[in-house]
């Protein structure tokens, strides 16, 4: 077990690769690296990677090796389905499908819904869960302003939703402000009205424990490199009737339980879920990171949750210091995971971010984070004429040291102004005269 109590914080959480590195500046400095854009992909855990080395010599093909090696990696594949099963809380009958990450798990989805059902959603959602689901069936619901406010919207749009299939997407935590969704609440008024309900739990997972069965939800979607396991293996976990009824979400070897020849034509045989949307060579390395990465989690929820809320706390109180802060909000009322989007007046988004990097060594995100239609609403709220934002994220690897430093760092920009000087290329902010210098296995 690996655990590390981070500078500046007082709980021992789970250790991650590349706490230490280091970083050039533009400046010709170098500097430990602030990572605050864990909401965009987490780094991986030392503990994940220790479980991808062990495997590696016994990797081989998976399901249909007669091989001893093949055998193990078959039941490593196999066992991660129960593995992750368990961390989400989910029924012993729902299906586990590994997918490449929570687009794709959400896409499946959408591929597999019966003809003709009404889908509902806020339009704050992040475009993995907005944009797959597209027809006159389709409802999107104008953000609401509290949890309180969403239940009832939910309710009145469910009720006025035509007869038949439905389904309820909702995300467990806004990937643009942090903000808890009140989903338990929201399945209730899902369940009252016959429809199921999808949870997007990709900025969830990593954060707060999921149970699948107290929270009433019938779907749960995320992604391995949001939790620490950047190893290309995502995941949708849930009834297994739709996904068994729809056509392979992929055709090709797995999906396939006989092929017969018919001259003209080939016969076909698909399999049963979960192999019937899994065709082709399954990411058995990224499976076990996954459901790694989900066990680990599991054993310190408790240290997770305290290391992050000290760290969110310092991180706001903070930035509220900053002259002409202006956070993002969309639940007013909800608590949240560590992350922070803002804009500070007279900066722009991609200004900041770049000089937060070259000058800091900061890594930040900027922009709309796939979620335009919200991101562009909420600046307009707070007075800005851009479309884009900045997010600091937070996680595992943070310290307090990183928070502090971008504090300061942006109290120093806003009032001094750039060490450096830069310029647009192609839309993006980056430093004229650049000479820092990628690492030795990019030469």
């Amino acid at each position: 077990m690996t655990l590390a109590i981070t500078p500046g914080t007082t709980t021992a959480v789970p250790a991650v690769v590349g706490a230490d590195l280091r970083v050039p500046l533009v400046t010709g400095e170098r500097v430990t690296y602030a990572n605050l854009d864990h909401a965009a992909s987490a780094p991986c855990l030392q503990e994940v990677r220790d479980a991808v080395d062990e495997l590696l010599p016994w990797y081989a093909s998976v399901h249909r090796g007669a091989g001893f090696a093949s055998q193990v990696s078959t039941r490593v594949y196999e066992q991660a389905r129960d593995r992750i099963r368990k961390f989400v809380g989910a029924h012993a009958s729902d299906t586990v499908v590994f997918t490449r990450n929570t687009t794709d798990s959400l896409n499946l989805l959408a591929r597999s819904v019966p003809k003709n059902t009404a889908v509902v959603l806020f339009d704050s959602e992040h475009h993995a869960a907005l944009l797959p689901w597209r027809g006159p069936n389709v409802q999107r619901v104008p953000a609401p302003s509290s949890s309180g406010a969403a239940v009832v919207a939910l309710d009145r749009a469910l009720a006025a939703a035509p007869v038949g299939p439905r389904l309820v997407i909702v995300t467990g935590a806004s990937n643009v402000t942090g903000e808890l969704w009140p989903v338990a609440e929201l399945a209730k008024v899902a369940r009252r009205h016959g429809a199921r309900i999808a949870l997007d739990a990709a900025q969830l997972a990593p954060h707060r424990p999921i149970n699948a069965r107290e929270l009433g939800v019938d779907y749960i979607a995320f992604s391995g490199h949001k939790i620490y396991a950047p190893f290309g293996a995502g995941v949708l976990v849930g009834r297994a009737d739709w996904l068994q009824q729809a056509q392979p979400y992929l055709v090709g070897g797995g999906a396939t339980s006989k092929v017969t020849d018919h001259g003209d034509r080939l016969g076909v045989a698909w399999s049963a879920v979960p192999e019937r949307h899994e065709a082709g060579s399954p990411n058995v390395v990224g499976v076990h990171a996954l459901a790694s990465a989900c066990e680990i989690l599991s054993r310190h929820w408790e240290q997770t949750v305290a290391h992050e809320q000290e760290l969110l706390t310092r991180l706001q109180d903070g930035l509220r210091t900053v002259p002409g802060f202006r956070e993002l909000a969309i639940l007013t009322d909800a608590d949240k995971v560590g992350v922070v989007s803002f804009t500070i007046s007279g900066f722009d988004a991609g200004f900041l971010a770049a000089a937060l990097s070259a000058e800091y060594g900061i890594g930040v995100r900027d922009g709309a984070f796939c979620a335009h239609v919200i991101v562009g609403r909420l600046v307009k709220q707070v007075g800005s004429h851009e479309e884009r934002a900045v997010r600091a994220s937070i996680g595992l690897g943070t310290t307090a040291e990183h928070v502090d430093r971008l504090v300061a760092a942006l109290r120093t920009l806003v009032t001094e102004g750039p060490k450096w000087t830069y310029v647009q290329r192609d839309g993006r902010w980056v430093p004229q005269d650049d000479n820092r210098t990628l690492p030795p296995f990019l030469a």
